[in-house]
């Protein structure tokens, strides 16, 4: 199968928060092959280009723009090897979060159950270093195979790497890259058990997060040093539930920006203004942004 190109595409149809305009262009990658033809395609039609997995920690513009969204959608069954009680699996970046989870849980593969309940690609959970409960993608991983227009495909170690707080360097320089596959280290362990584990998050995240909203998840990182996390400050700043236009923090979760339905870009970015400015007059901590905005 050959790359895809895409005119001006419509971030509001490819971002979980159902917002953005159009872009300049979208190149879909299905297959390795489909690289080298990506590369000139970059060269040809300019712009910046951006990696899209499902567009879960995205806050897009209104407008139009000159990104050239690049979307890897190589979703192939990932390859488990077996090594005594743990296995490695590779997987592409295209393959949904939520559905390696679950064949993890189906082979008795066990290590990824806190991050349950977060959408997206692989490739995504890569970008972000996602975590949740303790859980952090980075911890897992053995190494990650990434694509650059200058060097192709290159693998690079984890201990190579460096991950923090939804935060992942590849140690390739500041130029465009394509996370292309992640390969994890797991432990054996019961399907039952691992199910359990799974469930029992799920119903945690449910009963306190707006799990299937429209939504890109936390829109602040937790400040460090401090034991409020962001959505405590935002609550008691008086932040929950404030709604602008079709948009609004959470009512049960205040660092949850959610598309009530009808909003738009401007309204989202001046409510995360009202957010932090609260947060800063009432206790001086300054957020920041964990959601990427891009414009």
């Amino acid at each position: 199968m050959t790359l895809a190109l895409i005119h001006t595409p419509r971030l509001c149809e490819r971002t979980t928060l159902r917002l953005g305009g159009p872009a300049l262009a979208e190149a879909v990658v299905f297959a390795e092959a489909d690289l080298d033809q990506l590369g000139k395609e970059l060269s040809c039609l300019g712009g910046r280009p951006l990696a899209l997995g499902a567009g879960s920690n995205l806050l897009a513009a209104d407008g139009p723009s000159d990104l050239v969204l690049v979307r890897p959608v190589n979703n192939a069954v990932p390859q488990v090897v077996q090594t005594g009680n743990s296995a490695l699996v590779r997987v592409g970046a295209g393959f949904g979060l939520p559905r390696l989870l679950g064949l993890c849980q189906r082979l008795g593969l066990s290590g990824l159950e806190g991050l349950t309940g977060i959408p997206g690609k692989v490739g995504g959970a890569v970008a972000m270093n996602a975590g949740s409960y303790g859980v952090e993608t980075g911890s897992l991983l053995t190494r990650v195979r990434l694509w650059t227009p200058e060097g192709g495909l290159i693998w690079r170690e984890a201990k190579d790497c460096a991950f923090g707080y939804r935060h992942f360097d590849a140690g390739l320089g500041s130029g465009f890259s394509v996370i292309w596959e992640a390969e994890f280290l797991l432990a054996s362990d019961a399907p039952g058990a691992i199910r359990a584990r799974m469930e029992a998050t799920y119903a945690k995240k449910k009963a306190v997060q707006p799990v299937t909203a429209r939504s890109a998840g936390c829109v602040f990182k937790n400040p460090a040093g401090l034991p409020a996390g962001a959505g405590k400050l935002l609550d008691e700043a008086g932040m929950r539930g404030r709604v602008l236009g079709g948009m609004a923090f959470s009512s049960l979760h205040a660092n949850f920006l959610v598309n009530l339905g009808g909003g738009t870009a401007a309204q989202a970015l001046e409510l995360l203004d009202l957010g932090r400015s609260a947060v800063r007059a009432r206790f001086g901590v300054e957020l920041e942004t964990e959601v990427v905005v891009v414009s």
